[in-house]
């Protein structure tokens, strides 16, 4: 599994994980998969006085995260999160990471298991460029997000903001909030409109729960 893809950023921290952070409550324990170099760790440790801790498959990530004071382990969300007991973090956060794994379902399993909520955020596939692409050109969209040609993309499953409302209902779960965004991170005008959600928004971003 590959680490977040990357995003502009704001006062250096990504404006998505800004809007995560918020959805934290303060002195929470949270387990950030996928932390990449522990930027949400960091503002949620030093602004939200949380117990952050993070799993990261990259060497060179967690290197930055535990120079930084970060508590972080190498791991692999694909088969890590199973060691970890039931209920064992508050939140539990994975962060344009889910299209990398090689059993999303089942890593939104484990994320309700070991987390009383969980924060998923993607890139959506059904965005209406990349629809334009697929319909004027017949080959695999390239955008400002998804930007490695076919080949080397690290994405295998990519999804529409649809495809995961369904698997939540698949595996009963509880949508507590979405939030529709930009490229930037940053939310969308229509947000909270579930309709226009598929069609116009870059990402999705899901606090979710168990039923």
């Amino acid at each position: 599994m590959n680490g977040p893809v990357t995003l502009p950023r704001v006062a250096d921290t990504r404006v998505d994980l800004l809007l995560i952070a918020d959805m934290i409550p303060s002195r929470s324990r949270v387990l950030d998969v996928g932390c990449g170099e522990g930027d949400l760790l960091h503002v949620l440790s030093t602004q939200k006085d949380v117990d952050a801790r993070g799993i990261e498959i990259s060497q060179a990530g967690v290197n930055a995260c535990v120079s930084n004071g970060l508590s972080v382990i190498q791991g692999d969300a694909d088969i890590d999160l199973v060691d970890y007991p039931d209920q064992a973090f508050d939140y539990v956060v994975l962060s344009l990471t889910l299209q990398a794994t090689r059993n999303p379902r089942r890593v939104v399993e484990e994320m309700v298991r070991i987390g009383r909520h969980a924060i998923v955020s993607f890139p959506n596939f059904a965005f209406w460029k990349i629809r334009l692409q697929l319909l004027t050109r017949g080959q695999m969209p390239e955008t400002q997000l998804l930007d490695e040609p076919w080949w080397e993309t690290p994405n295998i499953h990519l999804c529409t903001i649809r495809d995961f409302e369904d698997l939540c209902r698949d595996l009963n779960l509880v949508v507590e909030k979405r939030v529709y965004l930009n490229r930037d991170g940053t939310a969308t005008w229509f947000s909270s409109i579930e309709q226009l959600g598929n069609l116009f928004a870059q990402q999705g971003l899901f606090l979710l729960r168990r039923a």
